[in-house]
């Protein structure tokens, strides 16, 4: 990860002076406990089946489908960003989809069910532009009855 102190003054200014939107932050509904819920993974870090199209630019933002069942070698990261390190995902692929550890936690009773999907999106791109798809996702999750997400931001 690049740190702004590291990058050109031009490049450093360029970043800082980014608009960063705000979101509200406040729980939509009161909710059952964990041990109670279906969950689901959603993960900014470009991650699709390797079959499926990569995401291909920054503002790329459509998102992927991502069966439960997958193998961890057939997940792909098509990230685009060069400053982006993969080394952890090649080593451990939940560092940034933690499938296994949910599923351990189903296992263990900690959570009451895990997601038939879960979804990825590019995390360079805007979220502002993001929004009518995350709404889109919101809907298929709906639709699988998920009642938590799991947020892996990267």
């Amino acid at each position: 990860m690049a740190r702004l102190e590291s990058l050109s003054e031009s490049e450093r200014k360029t970043l800082e002076a980014l608009e960063c939107p705000v979101f509200s932050n406040h729980s939509w509904v009161d909710g059952l406990p964990l041990r109670q819920r279906r969950v689901a993974i959603i993960s900014t870090a470009g991650l699709h089946k390797r079959n499926d199209r990569p995401f291909s630019f920054a503002a790329d933002d459509a998102y992927r489908i991502i069966p439960g069942d997958i193998n961890a070698n057939d997940l792909v990261m098509s990230h685009i960003s060069t400053n982006f390190d993969r080394t952890g995902f090649q080593q451990d692929w939940n560092v940034i989809f933690p499938l296994d550890r949910i599923n351990e936690f189903r296992e263990q009773g900690l959570v009451g069910s895990v997601a038939d999907y879960h979804y990825s999106f590019m995390g360079a791109s805007d979220p502002v532009s993001m929004e009518p798809k995350a709404r889109e996702v919101a809907g298929l999750l709906l639709k699988d009855k998920v009642d938590a997400v799991l947020l892996v931001p990267v």
